[in-house]
């Protein structure tokens, strides 16, 4: 159901100031006729007619509108598949995201989604994240709230729960993925984001990326850590200096994950897309791709309110008291010559 309101096209400050002054516009046209009436030409007609005019000019600017609530949302025809390792060497304090300062792997994976949703603020957005296994956590959504409220929950997985990680974990979801939403928008550009560090420590070989590179128009597979790399934080250490780390069981002495370049500049090609290295003066932003030029209607669980200007009439009836003014101030023209 429509409801009415004021919702003025030129803002409040200048709406509510040319209402105010055509209101005393209107005051100060009656005040004068009846205090020069039997001494003036006006006629009671011309009066009420220039009142009239002033106070649809004052309504005019407070610009009346019908507000209606619905769930449609137009819709950029760009989807930002992200896929976040998660495994337990993301934990490693020897990233860098824009700027000088060191922060966990994890911290720049995170930063990374942030700028992506400001970039695509119109895009649908999925997120997956893969570890010992792989997850699905957001499906295909225009809500980037969401997103971000996913990467900042984002943590890694237990050093316990890991046996060992394996790039091709999150392969066989990301299928599934990139295929459906290629199936349900064909003309959308899908742009594939894969952050990780690069390492694998499975004994099994990798499998190729190439299957997911017919359903992605572009892909960005960005490394995070450094090449010097750093120790694995245990299950439950922390910043103090009771931090415990993760034992290389062939040396028994603190295992060092580094970023494996070499690895991620493969997967980039395989997918026929772009590896960023992220640190200091490498970001997301760097290297984003054009949003597709195409929208679409879709429907979310968010209502909106859309107020509608509904000012017609009243340009109607401020013309045609216009136009009456018009003629009779010719009139009176003719009857003075």
């Amino acid at each position: 159901m429509s409801t009415w309101t004021l919702s003025p096209a030129l803002g409040w400050p200048a709406g509510c100031a040319i209402a105010t002054a055509m209101a005393v516009c209107a005051v100060a046209g009656i005040v004068i006729h009846l205090r020069t009436h039997g001494s003036s030409d006006e006629t009671v007609g011309s009066c009420i007619r220039r009142t009239l005019i002033c106070l649809l000019v004052a309504l005019a600017a407070l610009t009346p509108s019908t507000v209606a609530t619905t769930t449609s949302k137009a819709v950029n025809a760009t989807d930002i598949v992200i896929a976040v390792d998660t495994t337990s060497s993301m934990a490693v304090k020897d990233a860098a995201y824009g700027d000088s300062g060191t922060i966990s792997r994890l911290d720049a994976a995170t930063r990374v989604v942030h700028d992506l949703t400001k970039a695509y603020p119109a895009a649908s957005f999925s997120a997956l994240r893969f570890g010992a296994s792989a997850s699905l956590d957001v499906p295909l959504t225009p809500d980037t709230l969401a997103i971000d409220n996913w990467a900042d929950s984002l943590s890694v997985e237990p050093t316990s729960a890991s046996s060992g990680s394996s790039l091709d974990t999150p392969l066989d979801k990301l299928l599934l993925t990139l295929k459906d939403i290629r199936q349900r928008h064909t003309d959308d550009t899908i742009v594939l984001v894969l952050i990780s560090d690069g390492e694998q420590t499975s004994t099994t070989t990798r499998r190729t990326y190439s299957s997911l590179r017919r359903y992605v128009t572009d892909a960005l597979v960005m490394g995070t850590g450094s090449a010097a790399g750093g120790n694995i934080p245990a299950d439950g250490s922390d910043d103090g200096a009771g931090e415990t780390w993760v034992t290389d069981p062939a040396t028994g002495q603190p295992g060092v994950s580094k970023l494996d370049k070499d690895t991620l500049d493969t997967i980039a090609d395989e997918l026929g897309g772009t590896a960023i290295m992220l640190d200091a003066g490498h970001t997301v932003t760097n290297a984003l791709p054009a949003a597709s030029k195409q929208w679409r209607t879709g429907t979310t669980a968010k209502t909106r309110q859309r107020a509608t200007p509904v000012v017609w009439p009243i340009a109607i009836a401020l013309c045609t008291l216009l136009a009456w003014e018009l003629g009779a101030w010719i009139g009176l023209s003719r009857r003075l010559l």
